[in-house]
């Protein structure tokens, strides 16, 4: 499907996984690209793929979301033709480590928080700036199962993930006057490089994450991004778990 007016989408953590995805879904639609990662290499290997399979337009930003000043002073130094921001896919965010309370990293619990709630809130608050100022947009929160059940061994990761289930609600209900959609999608287990950032390169230990079922992909979210995204405009859907057939919550699976 090819939207009939392209859109500006404003998409992070867009170099791998679902961000990527997602970019290349909309490019297939049409749409015009904001794409936000820290990798600059893989940002730009991204657009010159984009550019030659769809004659897609993209402006890169080559920033971490944790750094305060350089992501929000990017985003409020869009040229005119491109600061007018439609869909925001909120999307930047990991887990690192799988341990207990107690014997947890603090370094991994400082990135996480930095990443999935402050950096999530630095994009959220100054593209809704924008979306405020042209009375319209819409913003897709990626959340997490995690953020709906806590699972053991996931403390911290799962607090950020109900973070963004809190603030997502919490959004919704201050930019309503506005005209703002706001949704919050919660994949379930999903085969990215998610696990093997979490288990920091560990490749048999992140396998062993999805052994016995196949797993959503990367590009299973991303068409349900794209779908949520493509409702009329007086339609939003508020907040979606998603899972495989094989997946009845964040710990029970049915394997092979």
């Amino acid at each position: 499907m090819t939207t009939a007016t392209p859109r500006t989408i404003f998409i992070t953590g867009a170099s791998s996984g679902f961000g990527k995805a997602c970019a290349e879904r909309f490019a297939e639609a049409g749409d015009r690209l904001i794409l936000v990662a820290r990798r600059k290499e893989r940002l730009e290997e991204l657009a010159r793929s984009l550019q030659a399979a769809h004659g897609t337009e993209c402006y890169l930003i080559a920033a971490d979301v944790r750094d305060q000043q350089t992501i929000i002073g990017a985003i409020e130094a869009l040229p005119a033709t491109w600061s007018s921001i439609d869909v925001l896919v909120n999307n930047a965010g990991l887990a690192l480590g799988r341990d207990t309370f107690d014997e947890a990293n603090l370094n991994d619990w400082n990135t996480m928080i930095d990443t999935n709630l402050k950096g999530f809130l630095y994009v959220a608050q100054t593209v809704a700036k924008k979306m405020v100022a042209a009375q319209k947009g819409h913003i897709l929160n990626i959340g997490s199962i995690a953020g709906k059940e806590v699972y053991e061994k996931g403390n911290v990761y799962c607090a950020t993930k109900f973070g963004v289930d809190a603030l997502s609600k919490a959004m919704r209900i201050d930019l309503l006057k506005h005209g703002i959609k706001v949704t919050a999608i919660h994949p379930g287990a999903a085969e990215t490089e998610f696990s093997l950032v979490r288990f920091k390169g560990d490749a048999d230990t992140a396998k062993q994450v999805y052994n016995g079922f196949t797993p959503l992909s990367a590009e299973d979210i991303a068409d349900v991004v794209f779908y949520c995204a493509g409702l009329p405009a007086h339609v939003c859907i508020n907040d979606l778990t998603l899972t495989c057939t094989r997946q009845g919550s964040s710990i029970h699976f049915h394997r092979d």
